[in-house]
């Protein structure tokens, strides 16, 4: 089957959109599939093997000029074309990427407005190239940001087109009036040119069905799938050291590294500094180093310096690493999280996790017995939750081998792709009855 992967790269931030897109398109490839993965805005970035193409359609500055300049968007293609190159897209996204999305309101409509936004020649040259050019069988958008392009897609292509859901809905949840009200009238709209969607758990399915007006049976639940390669290997041999927590995600108070901090100074407090170590890892960005300063300042002035340990944003082989040697990982988020994509990079690395009881981590621990859920309106029971792995390694060790078989059973990237391509089979059998591919 050819496939179109179609995928928002997010400047120099190692985002889990983009890691699930190249996961799902290496494991499409060696499964014998013709996988195309187009990055636009700017250049994919994974910390696997990337499988994107070379070539950047939608480039961030052409976006942005032909939002902000009514000139430039009558300029010549010649003129404009050179700043998709993407050699010039990662020299001018050297900085952070400006993702706040109190500050992109008009542009999100623009794009959902699509063949008649702004940005409306960078559709016609992603058009052309996938009609003339590239002739998929199936056309597969990222997240429901991209719905702007689907009906001229539909109407020049003439084939299927799936979109999966990835935890938009916390954008959209920052955007300001009247642009909150206009996006979600177009996402509505917009959402009756897609074949099918795809969410990763069955609660997120739910929560988007309603929020774009869809019927239920038209997302599909697709759990997340992990290129399994380097994890699962042996664990260091117990050793006498503190009791160790992680943090691995980005450094943003949507994530809660600042709940996970005040429930380690208790900890510290209750059980004596020298019995715990706090060990964080992550991108952050430009927006939120002054929320990473307020943490370490919480961490000083509750005197543990020393007993805190934050690293910055790892490469893979260091990730791998960094989750052997925890005890237990916890990533409070506040909101309700869609995906949960270090829930599994933990457990496939025998790793217990300790979670909020809401979003995907109900449905991750149900499927996987590796960690504990708690309850996140009730002050101190995060700290409960801890102190229950602490004082049980035997329950730590139970929870980790369950979670590691469970992964390798349930949330293999071979899976992902297996059920992912059933359903494009489903839709391109609906389209053309009789045939297969």
């Amino acid at each position: 089957m050819r496939i179109a992967h179609i995928s928002p790269g997010a400047g120099g931030m190692l985002c889990g959109a983009c890691l699930h897109d190249n996961t799902l398109a290496g494991a499409l490839m060696r499964q014998g599939h013709d996988v195309a993965l187009i990055p636009i805005y700017t250049p994919m970035r994974t910390d696997e093997e990337d499988v994107s193409g070379p070539r950047v359609f939608f480039g961030a500055l052409n976006v942005f000029l032909r939002q902000r300049s009514r000139l430039y968007r009558h300029l010549p293609a010649a003129l404009t074309g050179f700043l998709n190159r993407p050699g010039v897209i990662k020299l001018l996204a050297r900085g952070d990427a400006n993702i706040d999305a109190s500050f992109l309101g008009d542009l999100t409509v623009s794009m959902l407005r699509g063949e008649d936004g702004n940005q409306a020649r960078e559709l016609d040259e992603l058009v052309r190239w996938l009609r003339d050019d590239y002739r998929p069988d199936v056309v597969h958008l990222s997240n429901s940001l991209l719905l702007g392009f689907a009906r001229r897609l539909r109407q020049e292509l003439k084939v299927p087109l799936v979109c999966s859901l990835q935890g938009e809905e916390i954008f959209l949840q920052g955007l300001v009036e009247p642009y909150q009200e206009q996006v979600h009238d177009l996402l509505r709209r917009r959402a009756m040119d897609v074949d099918a969607f795809i969410a990763p758990s069955s609660v997120y399915a739910g929560v988007m069905a309603d929020m774009l007006g869809v019927d239920r049976d038209r997302v599909h639940h697709v759990p997340l799938g992990l290129h399994m390669e380097g994890h699962g290997g042996p664990r260091p041999v117990p050793r006498d050291r503190p009791f160790t927590i992680g943090y691995l995600a980005r450094i943003c108070p949507e994530k809660g590294l600042h709940l996970l901090v005040e429930a380690f100074v208790e900890l510290a407090r209750s059980r004596g500094p020298e019995a715990v170590r706090l060990r964080v890892a992550g991108y952050l960005g430009g927006r939120d180093r002054a929320y990473l300063e307020k943490i370490k300042a919480r961490v000083r002035n509750s005197g543990l310096e020393e007993e805190v340990e934050f690293l910055g944003e790892i490469d893979r082989p260091t990730k791998i690493e960094f989750l052997c040697n925890l005890d237990v990982l916890s990533v409070p988020t506040p909101y309700h999280e869609p995906k949960g994509l270090f829930v599994l990079e933990a457990l496939a690395n025998g790793t217990p996790v300790v979670q909020p009881d809401h979003g995907a981590f109900p449905e991750l621990l149900a499927a996987t017995g590796g960690g504990l859920l708690y309850a996140p309106d009730q002050p101190g029971d995060l700290v409960r939750a801890l102190m229950e792995l602490q004082d049980d390694p035997r329950l730590r060790h139970e929870m980790g081998r369950k979670g590691r078989e469970s992964v390798r059973e349930l949330f293999d990237d071979r899976l992902m792709a297996q059920r992912t391509v059933k359903i494009y089979h489903g839709l391109v059998n609906a389209m053309t009855p009789g045939t297969g591919m």
